[in-house]
């Protein structure tokens, strides 16, 4: 990555190089490719009051090029503040790819799924159990469980193998369908 630094109307003390390069260097945690970072720092004048300019034109391999343009009154919070634009517009550029995959024709035919053979395997893996729900049982039997447990309702197959239900009612009597 070739970094230039450079200042128009003001001197580039070490310090600002210094924070300059900093803050360039975290923008390499994205992983994309950057052929060069331009950085030009302005001082201007403007109705009587100074506030200083910075330029972040960001060159990426096999994409557009970034380019951050951010006025403040302190030239450290303005490389702070465009150095944030930058990193937030390559966060995205990131996201975007690593969540966007595009996939052609033939990786798509290549991966199709024959319904049959998948319905046949699966049908070999069911295996019916019988649960204690479908055992017969006596009516006071789940009468003495609904009771015990505190629940409204008990579903269960009587005697005669149809199904019933064992409900509590509001006036505290217990139902049965």
């Amino acid at each position: 990555m070739n970094i230039s630094l450079s200042g128009r109307k003001l001197e580039l003390t070490d310090a600002i190089k210094a924070h300059m390069n900093t803050s360039i260097e975290t923008l390499s945690k994205y992983h994309m490719d950057i052929i060069s970072v331009n950085v030009v720092a302005s001082a201007q004048t403007k109705k009587g009051k100074e506030h200083s300019e910075v330029e972040f034109v960001i060159n990426l391999a096999h994409k557009n090029s970034i380019i951050i343009k951010q006025n403040d009154g302190d030239l450290y919070a303005a490389i702070d503040l465009a150095t944030a634009r930058a990193q937030k517009a390559m966060r995205r550029m990131h996201d975007k790819d690593t969540s966007h995959q595009k996939v052609g024709m033939n990786e798509v035919k290549s991966g199709t799924v024959n319904i049959k053979e998948t319905a046949e395997a699966m049908e070999d893996e069911i295996v019916p159990v019988e649960l204690e729900l479908y055992k017969p049982q006596e009516v006071e039997d789940v009468l003495q469980d609904l009771k015990e447990n505190n629940k409204l309702f008990e579903i269960f197959l009587d005697n005669e193998g149809k199904t019933r239900v064992l409900y509590k009612r509001n006036d505290g009597k217990f139902g049965l369908y």
